[in-house]
């Protein structure tokens, strides 16, 4: 039965690269890859162009988010606003099918800091290299220094930022290449841009899965602040016999439960990936209280059937999620509050 549907698929001319094979009874989609935020749209397709030629999950990851990294954006890359010393500092880590992974942090004029970290993982036995000695290890394997200038668009928050020297971020505030965020694109007049991460999970048509994840941090944070991206197991975690996850949001709140891991053992005891993603969402909340309508975090997930989904705080987060037959649709996510 199982070998007639294979062929009655093969007639309806699904390519080889594989979006649906048989597992059993169970409908498993890959390849297939995720990513948060509106700014995962351009993501996704530097990552599909590695996916859907048959390569490894790990490429992938690394190639989609470099796009967003090489963006002149607000809220990744050199492009962003910078903590409140005037810097740009930036945060990243990835994972591959083997537990093997590599995160650099408070990295400071370096284009791709996801590419230095895949390098950690690659050519060090750290896990994470941080401030002047990931910088250092960086243009020891090839990486460029880049002109430390701010982007004007970052120039000018900072100085509108500077005369109140005030720091309350604002959730699901983004900037997108196109200049404009999902939530009001005027804020960028009045410095008060937040920054926030994308993260990416994939899997390839092998099945293994991989993930990654990078950022500037929150804007005007304090100088050598890091959040969640750059932690394995907090800002991205992935087990190739489960699932994978990453997050995006408020990184202090993330790291308090350890949020990837927390969606990966959740997706472990059977839970569908959305219903892991809130299940976490839910655990923070219960810390925080009556302050959780203060923060935004959100979750993405895929397992190993190729289900994915996403969960956060409160409204305003989407995810953009694509596979063949449905390249880049973008999801908003569901919410709590």
């Amino acid at each position: 039965m199982q070998r007639r549907k294979f062929l009655q698929l093969g007639s309806l001319g699904v390519s080889a690269a594989s979006l649906v094979s048989f597992r059993g009874k169970q409908t498993v989609i890959k390849p297939i890859v995720i990513s948060t935020w509106d700014a995962g749209i351009a993501a996704n397709k530097a990552a599909w162009q590695v996916l859907r030629t048959g390569g490894r999950a790990l490429d992938a990851v690394e190639q989609g988010v470099m796009v967003t990294e090489a963006s002149q954006n607000c809220c990744v890359g050199l492009g962003a606003n910078p903590d409140r010393d005037g810097f740009v500092t930036l945060d990243a880590c990835i994972m591959d099918e083997n537990f093997n992974c590599g995160s650099v942090a408070f990295l400071e004029r370096i284009k791709h800091p996801i590419s230095v970290a895949r390098r950690v993982m690659e050519k060090t036995p750290h896990v994470m290299l941080v401030g002047s000695g990931a910088q250092q290890f960086a243009l020891a394997e090839g990486f460029t220094l880049e002109d430390g200038k701010l982007s004007a668009d970052a120039q000018k928050s900072y100085d509108t930022w500077l005369k109140k020297s005030d720091y309350k971020p604002i959730i699901n505030i983004e900037r997108t290449e196109s200049g404009h965020g999902p939530f009001a694109p005027e804020k960028l007049d009045t410095g008060e841009w937040n920054h926030d991460t994308i993260g990416m999970v994939a899997m390839d048509a092998n099945g293994n899965l991989s993930g990654s994840c990078t950022t500037s941090g929150q804007g005007f944070k304090m100088r050598g602040r890091l959040g969640d991206s750059p932690i394995i197991g907090a800002g991205l975690f992935v087990d190739n016999e489960v699932g994978a996850a990453t997050a995006t949001g408020q990184g202090e709140d993330v790291i308090r439960i350890c949020g990837s891991h927390s969606v990966v053992e959740f997706m472990r005891q059977g839970l569908h990936p959305e219903a892991a993603c809130k299940k976490a969402v839910e655990r923070i909340i219960k810390i925080k209280g009556a302050k959780a309508k203060d923060i935004q975090v959100g979750f993405i997930a895929i397992n190993k059937q190729g289900e994915y989904g996403g969960y956060c705080i409160q409204k305003g987060f989407n995810y953009a999620v694509c596979y063949e037959g449905n390249e880049n649709l973008l999801v908003d996510g569901k919410y709590v509050i």
